[in-house]
């Protein structure tokens, strides 16, 4: 989405929806026609701005002003009203209309009207037909029938002669075929030798959500979103972005989301029932089990594509040229027409290549971090990824990348936008159990009852464990979880590792077991015994050879992603090998693995791979745990982490099966000298930083030897070493902070309700006097007219938290207060991450606690006691005044930090992190007083109420901006940007307002001591 989308959106998108609103009233009876209404206006305000292409900041204002001129005009509300009876909009009159509020195309080239006209007006009619309060209200049938006119001529039009007809459907055919079927074993092993026994993607799949900005499009500038649009649809962002990359880590469902969008779009071409438009758009899973609203479809404004699906890997293998050469449009374009030849589809090419340059496509690009020789690559592929969009501009792309691949600066697409898969909610969890067991019955002819019972049992057995959901929360494991609960009849591992062991014993046994057939009496015939018994040799030692061979595969592998290459003279050779039997002939072994499937995969000619890099990286653990562990395995850990350390933490895990003693020797030897007495280097703060992984993974922590407590207190001063270390990545530092949450942070007194272990218990002084206040446009070009204009300000002394509020510190005041949280997932983070979901009137209500708490403890440190007892301050939030000072200093600066963004100082969008960090993570990012996470991590309320600029300086007036009995629809100042949030927000200026009563999941607080209601306060 473009600047001018990200800025203007929320703000013009509810201003003008409300215009509108106020004119179509008179034709609108009920509260909930009128709520519809404002919802399909809302829908389609977003789709007309996101068409608006300007960048520069003068045209972005003029667009503004012209934007309120024209949805201002009683004519434009006449027009909209039209499609309340069933009529299409006048876009000649609405262009001139346009054009009286100001418009120029000269002025403003990136301005299509007609294009945003039309899409409001498509956005519109979509959203009206799926409000059942608008049926009979608006003429919708009238409109599906224009609507499915217009589609039925588009399509005629796409094939201009039979012959062309007979290809598209042939090529569509074949993609939704190939598509359909799920690469991934999800059979147990009773039916994995039966061919027709397969799963169907469209059977068992389940949305999938972003952990992408979203709060950055969605923000109002005077209201939120409600809160079940905190994360868009992969769906919708795809909608959104003409151009995206989709991230995510192995198994978070990239692959899949890729292979379900073409079948959905080939099925609508094709008319197919099984998949097509509709079920791609279905709604979104619930987030609660007993939610029986109507809920909404996922939103898609352009028509079925036609969709062409690439797998980079093979691009990169087949369709480049040599390693430095210049890689255009042409190689790719090459690469998709000799994939057209084996399903005789070659005669097609023109006719495609005449659709998407004239029409357009969904061009669907998968695997951009699994590219062999990717230092020697990655340009090539971006070269041709970057000219191909050029050339085909109608063509809308898709990219998937593994998140941390795709970071490295070097592999970025710059007209690209991106989202983060977001991990399974609780609500897609539970789909995707339900869709599973429906889709398992149909196939082997259970009753409906008893597929339900299995899927409700499945629910339970996730749900009732910590760990097993924490797992579910992996589309992948997911997967292998329910076809392990079919396999077992109920029962399933908590533990990662025991999952994969179940897992890889699973895939092996498929792989391994003797081919049968049934002749035709019925009776079963063996017609091609197991590996084993071929080979005449144990099982096991086949399990140790494909141990052994990942273990190399691993080690040789040139690049970090995807899994590595298995040369299939090399796996023979091994094999055979192992054979007794000096007949074995190689072409009958070869013959005996390509029509295999399991644990290792045929993947062109010569070649074999896992059938994911996890089951690569469990089987080298296997190995390493049998050859010199642990020493081998922490060594390979602290100097190559990047390849060896989901190695070493599986390894970890499965050695403690055996014994608790195989986990503390590995952090013996992954940690074993204080931070002040090793060296410091980055080998040694990855061995500190894994020991601290592997304890929280793998360690017993609820039975702790004495001689282990020491290594536990070891492993806590190393992480909280790296928390400070700004050369690690923020990343890394996040997941340390993590870490320390499970084994207990020292950083916090648990006597002292888990404030920090500091002088002053984490609060800073600020002292009196000037500073600015405020943005100024010539300083800071994101500056938002709400933030001017700069102007100085003089506080008196105050003292502010260093940190936001911790989930420890807001259960210490719910359990002492018995207070019930509006939202009880408030209290559902790591201890030592901000809280989260709170409204203003809770961060108050605890504000209060903590005065009476350090107005009445024995122990509360100078000046604060003084202060709150004799001198009536009191602990409550920061105004918004106070919160910019200790965010500023005196200086106007625009970050805490300085002037230039950086997000190795801050937990936000391009941070990469996602979600809440541990407090202290970025010590970098340190206001000029010592406060820190003032920007990122999480949104702060103040006491604040959301007024212009400037600042009070009279006391009367700044009584009224900061009173805290205003009512509930008075809105507050929310202060800070968050982990979703950009760069715009974290900016010491940026201002948002939320009403109190609002909570969300980036939303928190901190506490400051002040003289709230004191003569020398109020008296400025």
């Amino acid at each position: 989405m473009d600047e001018f989308t990200i800025g203007y959106l929320a703000e013009l998108t509810a201003s003008l929806t409300e215009k509108l609103l106020g004119k179509l009233r008179d034709s609108i009876v009920g509260p909930e026609k009128e709520q519809a209404i404002r919802r399909c206006l809302h829908t389609a305000m977003e789709a007309l701005m996101a068409t608006a292409k300007t960048k520069s900041r003068d045209k972005q204002n003029l667009l503004e002003t012209i934007f309120r001129k024209f949805f201002a005009k009683a004519a434009v509300g006449k027009e909209v009203g039209a499609l309340l009876n069933g009529h299409s909009l006048n876009r000649k009159k609405l262009l001139e209309l346009f054009k009286q509020a100001g418009f120029n195309a000269r002025k403003l080239p990136g301005v299509d009207f007609k294009e945003a006209i039309s899409a409001f007006e498509q956005a519109f009619l979509s959203a009206a037909t799926e409000e059942p309060a608008l049926q009979g209200t608006i003429q919708t049938n009238q409109l599906l029938a224009q609507t499915k006119l217009l589609g039925e001529i588009r399509d005629s039009t796409r094939a201009k002669t039979p012959a062309a007809k007979a290809l598209r459907e042939s090529y569509l055919n074949h993609l939704f075929e190939s598509s359909r079927q799920l690469s991934l074993s999800g059979i147990d092993p009773n039916v994995a030798s039966k061919a027709e026994t397969r799963l169907q993607l469209d059977g068992i799949y389940t949305a999938l959500l972003t952990l992408a900005p979203e709060m950055l499009e969605r923000l109002e500038r005077s209201a939120m979103p409600e809160k079940e649009t905190r994360r868009l649809s992969a769906l919708e962002q795809l909608n959104r972005q003409n151009r995206l990359v989709l991230l995510g880590d192995p198994g978070s469902g990239k692959s899949t989301f890729v292979n379900f969008v073409a079948l959905c779009f080939a099925g609508e071409m094709l008319r197919r029932q099984e998949a097509n438009l509709r079920l791609l758009t279905a709604p979104l899973p619930s987030q609660k089990e007993d939610d029986e609203k109507q809920k909404r479809r996922q939103p898609w404004q352009h028509g079925a594509l036609l969709p062409v699906r690439i797998i980079l890997r093979d691009f990169a293998a087949r369709g480049l040229p040599e390693a430095g050469k210049k890689v255009s449009a042409e190689h790719l374009w090459n690469f998709i027409v000799a994939e057209l030849e084996p399903a005789t589809l070659g005669d097609f090419a023109p006719h495609l290549k005449n659709e998407l340059r004239e029409k357009g496509g969904l061009l669907l690009l998968d695997g951009l971090d699994e590219v062999p020789e990717a230092q020697q690559r990655r340009m090539q592929i971006k070269q041709a990824v970057e000219d191909f969009a050029a050339c085909f501009p109608h063509c809308r792309m898709l990219v998937t990348s593994r998140t941390y691949a795709y970071q490295k600066q070097d592999w970025r697409l710059p007209s690209f936008a991106e989202a983060v898969l977001a991990p399974f909610s609780a609500g897609q969890i539970r789909s995707f159990v339900e869709h599973w067991y429906s889709h398992i019955a149909a196939s082997r002819g259970w009753h409906r009852d008893d597929a339900q019972g299995r899927a409700e049992l499945l629910k339970r057995a996730i749900f009732g464990s910590k760990n097993l959901q924490a797992l579910a929360e992996r589309p992948l494991l997911l997967t292998l979880m329910a076809s392990l609960h079919a396999w077992r009849g109920g029962s399933l591992p908590e533990k990662r590792e025991q999952l994969y062991a179940d897992t890889v014993d699973l895939l092996l046994d498929w792989w391994e077991s003797p081919k049968t057939v049934r002749d035709a009496k019925g009776e079963i015939k063996v017609l091609q015994p197991s590996l084993a018994e071929w080979l005449k040799v144990d099982k096991q030692k086949v399990r140790e050879l494909l141990n052994e061979s990942a273990y190399f595969a691993h080690s040789a592998q040139p690049d970090l992603q995807g899994t590595a290459d298995i040369a299939e003279s090399e796996l023979v050779q091994k094999l055979i090998r192992l054979s007794p039997d000096p007949d074995m002939k190689p072409a009958r072994l070869v013959e005996f693995l390509s029509q295999r499937a399991g644990l290792l995969l045929p993947r062109g000619e010569g070649v074999y791979t896992f059938p994911h890099r996890t089951f690569q990286e469990y089987l080298a653990a296997c190995y390493l745990t049998d050859h010199d562990y642990p020493d081998k395995l922490a060594e390979l850990a602290k100097t190559d982490p990047n390849r060896w350390r989901e190695v070493a933490l599986l390894a970890a895990a499965k050695a403690s099966r055996g014994s608790d003693f195989a986990v503390w020797a590995l952090v013996d030897s992954l940690c074993y000298d204080a931070p002040e007495k090793a060296q410091t280097n980055l080998t040694e703060i990855w061995g500190g930083h894994l020991a601290g992984q592997t304890l929280v993974e793998s360690a017993n922590l609820s039975r702790v030897s004495a001689r282990n407590k020491a290594r536990v207190e070891l492993v806590q001063k190393w992480l909280t070493h790296i928390l400070r270390r700004e050369d690690f990545p923020a990343t890394e530092r996040a997941l340390a902070g993590n870490s320390l949450a499970y084994l207990g942070d020292p950083r916090f007194r648990a006597d002292a309700w888990f404030l920090p272990d500091e002088p002053l218990l984490g609060f800073v002084e600020i002292p009196a006097g000037e500073f600015l206040m405020g943005s100024d446009k010539e300083k800071d070009s994101q500056a938002w007219d709400n933030e001017l204009k700069q102007h100085k300000l003089t506080l008196p002394r105050y003292y502010i938290a260093r940190y936001p509020v911790t989930v420890a510190q807001f259960q210490s005041f719910v359990n002492e207060s018995n207070y019930k949280p509006e939202d009880p997932e408030s209290l559902n983070g790591l201890p030592n991450h901000p809280v989260v979901n709170v409204t203003w009137h809770e961060a108050l209500a605890y504000c209060e606690w903590l005065t009476e708490r350090l107005r009445n403890w024995k122990e509360t440190p100078e000046p604060l006691a003084s202060l709150l007892k004799k001198q009536d301050w009191r602990i409550t939030l920061p105004s918004e005044a106070e919160w910019e000072k200790a965010a500023r200093g005196a200086d106007g600066r625009i970050y805490p930090w300085g002037n230039e963004a950086d997000a190795n100082r801050a937990n936000y969008s391009d941070t990469g992190i996602g979600a809440t960090s541990a407090v202290g993570c970025f010590p970098g990012g340190a206001s000029p007083y010592g406060c820190e996470e003032m920007s990122g991590n999480v949104l702060e309320w103040t006491r604040s109420l959301w007024e212009d600029y400037p600042y009070p300086t009279d006391a009367k007036e700044r009584a009224k901006r900061e009173n805290l009995e205003a009512p509930r629809d008075k809105g507050r100042v929310v202060r800070g940007g968050a982990f979703s949030g950009s760069v715009w927000h974290v900016r010491c200026a940026c201002r948002v307002r939320f009403y109190p009563y609002y909570w969300f999941i980036n939303l928190g607080f901190r506490v400051a001591a002040t003289p709230v209601g004191c003569s020398h306060y109020s008296d400025l």
